[in-house]
This record gives C-alpha cells, structure tokens and sequence, in this order.
C-alpha cells in the first residue's frame, strides 16, 4: 500500500482490492462482484460462496471459494505442460475433468479423484492437525485418520485442532470431530489404537497414506506394511494396481523433510535408515548409581522409582499428574547429586522421548505432503522424485533428490543377505548382530533352510523348547552356505533370507 496516499487504511484497502479484482464483472442492480467461473454465485457483504469471512462454513456449503477462479477445479479441467507423466517419476497419465462438470462439496466434481479418493492420515500430532486441514482445503473429503496417543496439554500450542477441553481425550476422535465440524464437505473417520492392531486389508482400502509419525521404529513398521502389499510376478516385477504411495513427512525444530515413496518401485523408508541414529539410551547402571545429567534423574524417576511406587499400574505419560510426579522425583534426585537443568518439558522429552517442535516446520513439510498427495491422485503435475528437504534454520532453503533404492533391503528387495561368522559363534551372537547390526531387528525369529526352527520368540512354549539352541554354535545347527528365513515384528508379512557362511 502506498504509504504517501491521504486515504484512510481501510480506504485503501478497499482500493487495492477492487484494483485486483478489475478483470470481474459488475451487476449493476446490486453492486455485488460477479464471479466469473462463480456460476452466478455473488460475493455479498461479508460472505463469498456461501461462507462467511469468519471462516466457518453454512451446513452443507461447499469448500470456502469452492466455485472461484483459480481453485482445484480450475487445475483439474484444464490440460498441462508439466502433467505427471512428463515427469522425472511417472506413474500415471493426466485426464482434465469436463470443464462444466457441476461443482460439489470440497469445489470438486464428483467424478474428481480426489472427491472419491480415500486417503489415510497416520499420526494426527502438530503435522497431522496440518494434513487434516490441508486435506480439507484441496477437496479431499474421504479421510481417515489414526493415532494412539491422548491430548496433553503441551500439545495446544501448536496442535490447533485442540482446545483446553480435549485434554485428555484422544487426538484421532478430537480432530475428525473437529474438521467434521468445521468443513461440512468433510468425511474424516477416527481410529483410536495402535497401527499395529489394523490388519493388512485396512491399509490397503486406500489410494493413499501419509504418515505423520513422531518415531523410526512405527515408521519402519508401516512401510513394511504397506510394501508387503505389492504383488510380485515370476519376474519380479509389480503389480501397479497393488501399489499404495506413502507420503511420510517428519520435522525436528526448524527442519524437516517430505518423501514419496512407491514400494517396490522407489526406495521405501528402510533403505534410509542408516540415515536416522539409533535412539539414544542411557546404562542403567549409570542412571542408579553415578547420574551426571539431569536426563539421568528423569530416566531414574521413571524407570526405577515408579514401579517401586506404584507396582500395579503402568505409568501413563500422557497424564498431567504422572508426570509432575515423575518431575518432582526427577528434581529431588538432581538436587541430591547437584545437577541442574531438569524441567518439567525435559522430563516430557525424555520420557515421551519428544522431538521438539515448531509451528511454521510441520506447516510446511504438511503442505508439501499433500500437494504431492493431490499430484499422485490426480496425475495433475510432477511427482517429487523422491525426497525433498527443508533446512528453515539456513533460510527458506529446501533440497530436493533422488534417495536410492539400497539393494540389500529387506523390505523392498527379495536379495539373499550374505553374512560370513566363524565357527564358533553362537545362534545368540547371530541375533544379537542382527539386533545391533544395520537392520536393527527387534526380536527375530529363526528357521533353518531345511525347515528346522532353530529359535522362536512365540509362543511360550515353543520359545522354551527351542531356547538351549540359543549357546550353540551356529556351525552344529546348520551346513556351510545354508539359508536361514528369518521374521520379525519389525516386518509384518516379510521373511529375511539370509545365507551364512563360515570362515
């Protein structure tokens, strides 16, 4: 606005927006604008499309400016240079809509992929209150979303679709509640739980998924998932109707990072993992006897002091009171040994194992997420290939290139590992170097090539029976170059081939 001008601020505003809106017509009776592409709907007052500038939406309204020029809509109707298939990592090709297709809930037709797309949101913390309104806003109305964890207080700063009174209640049934709410054109449907308790056939009723998950470890465990899916013909090759994209997003204070992955076509989240450190532990020796951070007093509080406190029940970190108990403990104990620096939201990160946060990071990486969702639905422009960082501490600065697929993954490969041991290493040595090793197994089980089990971890029973195999050594149990199958939890529907050689 030019600061020099005698008119007053609203004046002015009013100026600049009959400036930008100079290429609209005028009806002459009412004075009201005339959207072009509005299908006669007017912008009266303080209302556009049937939605107040307040921003809440009439019951059954359309998306806000669902019929302007310049929306989805527009997008979706009209042929492009830059359409997916023209891409560096085509997977389909782009039809526009009818351009007199009738508008609908969300500003989209009902023909549009996106109105019937259903598309899952795993996570529904600071990014995924992002992804639900991003979603929202493109039209996409058939949600899901599922998460396990309860709302804290220390969640209302940056989660937005939470307020004072949800605390306590579940994020997933709080925020579908909330868009439901709020965007009438929305369907978003809530899943309170573990994503470990959906079967297989849950995650593949969708077109897509986006993950929002805080921790490498459920990560890893839905990108096998969801790569376990793909059929595979005799020459390997996949299926593409099998295939469900995985748009993961993650942030960590001012960074943050935005990946597409196609399982069995790019690489999937484990090929990556080398990428994330194991996460950092603390010897409990240290912690009961010589604690020298305040980290020590937290994990002291929690881990030893409280099951000596309150044998019977489990210590829920997503209560208010826990904690300030788990605090207090923790602040006595750091007083006792002159250590300062325990807080109370240090004792949140240590025991929830929190990644800090900021507000304008998970904006950013949630709308990079779903303008690729809205791509890899549509077809509508170049998918990102494959992964895109945001360094926000450096500038606006984001990176964009190409992960490769590691061709040993035990997810998205079918290649038979290579391990050479010495003959005197035990099936106990072979499992812990799986565990501590780069494929950081969980609890692994163990089947001989010749079908014999050498250890399982369930059930009871049989983990019994096969126990004394555990300080054997490997060389009495099986041949010389030998395959061995191996299953973990960490990779539902996946068997790991491995072939031992001795030397």
């Amino acid at each position: 606005l030019d600061s020099s001008s005698d008119l007053s601020p609203t004046a002015a505003i009013e100026r600049e927006m009959k400036r930008c809106a100079s290429d609209m017509s005028e009806d002459d009776s009412t004075g009201n604008v005339v959207l072009p592409d509005g299908g006669g709907k007017k912008a009266a007052g303080n209302e556009i499309n049937g939605t107040s500038t307040n921003g809440h939406a009439e019951s059954g309204a359309p998306c806000p400016a669902a019929s302007a020029r310049g929306t989805l809509q527009t997008l979706l109707s009209r042929k492009s240079p830059f359409a997916n298939e023209t891409g560096a990592l085509p997977i389909g090709e782009f039809e526009p809509l009818a351009p007199s297709a009738a508008v609908t809930g969300g500003g989209l037709t009902p023909s549009s992929s996106l109105s019937a797309a259903r598309v899952l949101v795993v996570g529904a913390g600071g990014l995924g209150c992002e992804l639900l309104k991003d979603l929202a806003l493109s039209g996409v109305s058939n949600v899901d979303v599922i998460d396990l964890d309860s709302i804290d207080v220390t969640n209302l700063n940056r989660q937005f679709l939470f307020r004072q009174k949800d605390v306590g209640s579940s994020k997933a049934e709080v925020a579908a509640r909330f868009i439901n709410e709020r965007c009438p054109w929305m369907k978003v449907t809530a899943h309170h739980g573990k994503i470990q308790d959906k079967d297989p056939n849950f995650y593949a009723s969708f077109q897509c998924i986006i993950s929002g998950l805080d921790n490498v470890e459920a990560r890893r465990w839905l990108n096998a998932t969801v790569c376990g899916l793909v059929d595979v013909d005799e020459d390997g090759d996949p299926d593409p109707s099998t295939i469900i994209p995985i748009i993961d997003g993650g942030t960590e204070g001012f960074s943050g990072q935005a990946r597409v992955i196609l399982p069995r076509i790019t690489s999937c989240f484990e090929c990556s993992l080398d990428a994330f450190p194991p996460q950092k532990s603390f010897p409990l020796c240290t912690v009961a006897e010589t604690p020298r951070l305040p980290e020590h007093c937290i994990a002291y509080a929690f881990t030893l002091q409280w099951p000596r406190e309150f044998p019977d029940r489990k210590l829920d970190t997503d209560s208010p009171e826990d904690m300030k108990w788990v605090y207090e403990q923790a602040l006595a104990r750091a007083e006792k040994y002159n250590i300062s620096g325990v807080t109370y939201m240090l004792t949140m990160g240590v025991v929830k194992n929190i990644i800090p946060a900021v507000a304008s990071t998970n904006a950013i990486v949630a709308a990079a997420c779903v303008n690729e969702t809205v791509k890899l639905l549509t077809f509508c422009s170049q998918s990102l290939n494959t992964y895109m960082m945001y360094m926000g501490s450096t500038g606006v600065y984001s990176h964009t290139f190409v992960y490769e697929r590691k061709e040993d993954c035990p997810v998205c490969t079918s290649t038979v590992r290579k391990m050479t041991i010495g003959t005197q290493t035990s099936l106990n040595e072979l499992m812990q170097q799986l565990r501590d090793g780069d494929l950081r197994l969980k609890s692994p089980s163990i089947t001989s090539g010749s079908g014999k089990t050498l250890y399982m971890q369930k059930p009871p029973a049989l983990e019994k029976a096969t126990r004394p195999n555990l300080d054997k050594p490997l060389s009495s149990l099986i041949a010389n170059g030998e395959e061995l199958a191996v299953t973990d939890p960490m990779f539902p529907d996946i068997n790991l081939t491995l072939s031992i050689t001795f030397g």
